[in-house]
């Protein structure tokens, strides 16, 4: 979905090896959009992880059910957006495009 609307994304199932990469590579990516419920790491450390490596990249949380996480709680601890799933081609569209847009601002 995210490539038909002409982004270049690299997908991990593993979070271990995404933060592996993330480090090696960290100034190379203009956004992260991970879930709240993945094997070995929730999203939300997961987010912690990638802002020790770098403190400015956009993060976007997704999840279906959290009773850990909630659209407040996401903006609380500095995740830039929180999706509810199931979400829309066109709701995470403006999602990502309100983050990279909004990050670019000084």
């Amino acid at each position: 979905m995210l490539e038909k609307l002409g982004y270049t994304v690299t997908a991990f199932t593993d979070c271990f090896e995404a933060l592996k990469l993330f480090k090696k590579e960290a100034n190379t990516f203009d956004l992260i959009i991970t879930d709240m419920t993945m094997p070995n790491m929730t999203g939300d450390v997961l987010f912690m992880e990638l802002r020790k490596i770098r403190s400015d990249v956009p993060v976007i949380l997704c999840s279906g059910y959290s009773s850990k996480i909630n659209q407040e709680s996401a903006k609380a601890i500095g995740l830039n957006a929180y999706l509810s799933k199931p979400f829309s081609k066109s709701a995470i569209a403006a999602t990502i495009r309100e983050v990279l847009d909004t990050a670019k601002r000084p």
